[in-house]
């Protein structure tokens, strides 16, 4: 069962409480660069984003945030460290949410006109806790980084911020260890009902981080915990966002995009099916409908064992069964395969 969590809004975007879990993105462009960011943005928008960071580094990021709202569609919040006034100016640029832990922005007054600006404009913070940058009091009082020390270092900075009255708060305790960040993110869901941002932070490259972030999110995922997603690989962001889906989709928590399905080879293989398969993986994965795509290498065996694909192709030794359901409708070329395949994708969708 879904952990039951408060609902805020991002924009037109709503958190939490019943919500479905939001997949979201940071762009990797600097944000002073107003056609890059949004020549990003966009192509992350077409993956299905549907939540979008960007970095404010200084008065020019900040102000560049207009010009870039006005372009997307969809909420985007400024990932602001230690300057209370990029925060007010990227509030006054139209961020639709920030990213900023109070207790690194300076004194009381400072975080105050950060909260009255948010509280003026409807507009949330997220808590950031990441287990590479824990304040150094939490770490002379734990002796080490772990689950414990990321929480209270939350609740201080919660703390700070429901003392003057604001609570439009999401919060986010990550970590590069997947059972550090697991347990960490378990502890919170106890002890508060704000909406969670889930992650596995600093993952590594692209195959690393898939796994990684697989592991962690899957867990959370599955024990209900986790409001939005963001899978972190050092990769193109658009990768992170289909690999969001696909995570959130085999746990039956979206249905956005097609899935693949094909089997492990074998010594009855008789074509190349690591090619067939990677070729028609890349053709499909921009494609939103929530279809079952199979890619078997036996006609004996491939249609009955992937009937629950929707569409799918078994291949033989120079040509392959199309087949939908497991049941094949007709013989087709080797080379033409993939295009015959993508056409079935077409009838169907």
């Amino acid at each position: 069962m879904r952990r039951k969590s408060r609902e805020i809004k991002i924009g037109k975007l709503a958190v939490g409480g019943d919500n479905p879990i939001a997949v979201q993105s940071m762009t990797s462009t600097d944000t002073r660069d107003i056609t890059a960011t949004i020549e990003q943005i966009k192509r992350l928008e077409q993956a299905g984003c549907e939540l979008i960071r960007v970095a404010v580094i200084n008065e020019e990021a900040a102000a560049a945030i207009k010009a870039i709202k006005q372009a997307i569609a969809i909420p985007l919040v400024a990932d602001i460290h230690f300057d209370y006034k990029l925060a007010l100016k990227s509030l006054a640029a139209g961020a639709d949410g920030l990213r900023i832990n109070p207790g690194n922005i300076g004194d009381r007054n400072k975080i105050k006109a950060v909260v009255n600006a948010c509280k003026d404009q409807q507009i949330p913070i997220r808590i950031g806790v990441n287990s590479g940058s824990l304040d150094k009091s939490m770490l002379e009082k734990y002796k080490s980084i772990c689950p414990e020390a990321m929480v209270e270092s939350a609740l201080q900075n919660i703390k700070i911020l429901e003392d003057l009255d604001f609570r439009e708060i999401k919060i986010s305790l990550k970590s590069s260890s997947v059972l550090l960040s697991v347990e960490a993110y378990r502890i919170i869901a106890e002890k508060v009902d704000y909406p969670l941002h889930i992650g596995i932070t600093e993952a590594g490259t692209k195959d690393r981080a898939l796994i990684k972030s697989a592991m962690g999110l899957g867990i959370l995922l599955h024990e209900g915990i986790g409001d939005t997603v963001r899978v972190s690989l050092t990769a193109d962001p658009a990768e992170e966002v289909w690999a969001a889906y696909e995570i959130l989709r085999d746990l039956g928590l979206r249905k956005r995009g097609m899935e693949l399905i094909s089997c492990p080879t074998c010594g009855r293989c008789e074509i190349d099916l690591i090619r067939l398969a990677e070729d028609i993986d890349q053709l499909i994965r921009t494609k939103p409908e929530p279809l079952k795509v199979a890619v078997m290498g036996c006609v004996v065996n491939g249609p009955g064992e992937a009937r629950e694909a929707d569409v799918g192709v078994a291949g033989g030794r120079g040509f392959g069964f199309m087949f939908r359901k497991g049941e094949i409708i007709k013989k087709v070329p080797e080379g033409e395969i993939i295009k015959e395949l993508l056409q079935e994708i077409e009838n169907i969708t």
